[in-house]
């Protein structure tokens, strides 16, 4: 009998075959395997996992329910405080959420969370389960703004309440960062994104793209001219940060929104795109967080050969543990305690290579972290066609320019309070736009917060 301590490993494409297609690359559990991971399961009396998730999933209550093979009802407690469980499920940080907090992880490991709830929704896709009850329509009108984790909770808490909600999208398809940001190979955008996207609209809730508020409409003409009586700012961090180093204006330099974009939302990662992609045979990404192991595991795909530089230690890497894993696990090369200095390039204005120096770790800066040092007299060269720079986000100024009412802070992302309350009446922000860098988790439970603040403020 296998001991509880251990959970239920989880099948995956060989990583030779793997790094080599775009293919999902986590097969999940199957039933069996399932309801033996769920088994590991004690049911504490005070679940230490609820507490530390994001949007207090009642986890022990769908793991019993996984265990004597009650999926459909398993998917029904999910549903009451998640609308995403299959995007859940796959990407978010357990290691550091839930399952950081499991009891059984203090003597072995913890149980695996993310997979049950992923096998869950995925077994309620392939069965047809999907839950649409929701209150009366109540008459009154919603405006969401974005379409990705935070606007998507936000939109079917309000929708199962009654309200009449729209979410306006700036780009062509629905799902913010779940469309443009994470690849095909760790979030299948038809069978997983599409569907749960989907799910959303059963309830009611209308999705209008290609809608650019701030220039196709500002948020005042949604309260005067379309009688929306709140509005909820959900529209993500997509400006990218760079270095301010020189050469980052050469050809080769991308951002990693603009590569990955191109890959996730554009389709350049298909042979049968017309969307264009440069890799060149070397690439180099600068960063150490889940974006820059997208990227990098991207342009490996792609048939580069890849190297992530990072100017701290891999302890410190913010990336999720089992991202670090597979990029490894792929022959991704790991370049740590290393910072660019200068992006090197030809006389044709095309980049060569990556000009680096040494670190050292020393005192803690404001984020907790030991702060890196130059190591003086240890430059070095890095040769690389393509240098990406995944180093952060920060929102789009845009709907801050032309809303009255609301302020920003130094970062640029909108001052809001716990509940997503901004310092206009009627107007709420959550997600990446209030945090500039929240994972899908944590801006799905801002977009419930601010659901739950917008219900009670028009019901004053």
């Amino acid at each position: 009998m296998k001991s509880k301590m251990t959970r239920i490993p989880v099948r995956e494409q060989d990583p030779k075959v793997r790094a080599t297609n775009f293919d999902e690359v986590s097969y999940g559990y199957n039933e069996e395997e399932a309801q033996a991971e769920a088994s590991r399961c004690i049911n504490c009396k005070n679940p230490r996992c609820v507490a530390n998730c994001p949007v207090s999933i009642k986890i022990p209550q769908f793991i019993q329910q996984v265990t004597l093979g009650n999926y459909t009802e398993a998917a029904r407690i999910i549903a009451e405080d998640n609308s995403l469980p299959a995007v859940c499920g796959r990407v978010c940080p357990q290691e550091v959420q839930c399952e950081g907090a499991c009891i059984l992880g203090i003597k072995g490991e913890p149980v695996a969370i993310g997979k049950l709830e992923r096998f869950v929704a995925d077994w309620s896709r392939e069965n047809g389960v999907r839950f649409t009850e929701k209150a009366p329509s109540n008459g009154i009108k919603v405006a969401i703004v974005g379409s990705g984790p935070a606007g998507l909770a936000c939109a079917s808490d309000l929708a199962k309440l009654g309200y009449e909600v729209t979410i306006f999208e700036v780009l062509h398809k629905a799902g913010g960062v779940l469309q443009y940001g994470i690849p095909e190979f760790r979030l299948p955008k038809e069978e997983v994104v599409e569907v749960e996207i989907d799910n959303v609209r059963a309830l009611g809730v209308k999705i209008e793209t290609n809608v650019v508020v701030g220039r196709t409409i500002t948020i005042d003409e949604l309260f005067e001219k379309e009688n929306f009586k709140a509005v909820f700012i959900g529209s993500g961090a997509g400006l990218p940060k760079f270095m301010g180093i020189p050469g980052e204006n050469l050809n080769g330099v991308f951002s990693a929104n603009e590569f990955l974009t191109r890959s996730n939302l554009m389709g350049a990662y298909s042979g049968e795109s017309d969307t264009p992609i440069y890799t060149g045979t070397r690439v180099a990404v600068v960063g150490g967080g889940n974006v820059a192991m997208d990227a990098a595991r991207t342009a490996l795909r792609l048939g580069a050969e890849t190297t992530i530089v990072y100017r701290r230690t891999e302890k410190e890497l913010p990336a999720r543990v089992e991202e670090v894993h597979h990029a490894k696990e792929e022959g991704i090369d790991f370049r740590m305690l290393t910072n660019p200095v200068e992006i090197l390039g030809n006389e044709k204005g095309w980049v060569t290579g990556l000009r680096c120096i040494k670190m050292e770790l020393g005192e803690p800066d404001d984020s907790g972290r030991r702060r890196p040092v130059p190591v003086a007299g240890s430059e070095f060269d890095i040769e690389a066609d393509v240098v990406i720079m995944a180093l952060g986000t920060s929102p789009n100024p845009l709907i801050a320019n032309t809303t009255t009412g609301i302020e920003t802070d130094r970062y640029g992302c909108i001052v809001a309070d716990e509940h997503g309350a901004t310092g206009r009446p009627g107007v709420f922000a959550g997600g990446d736009a209030v945090t500039g860098a929240a994972t899908v988790i944590l801006a799905m439970g801002a977009g419930r917060k601010a659901a739950a603040a917008i219900d009670e403020y028009l019901k004053k």
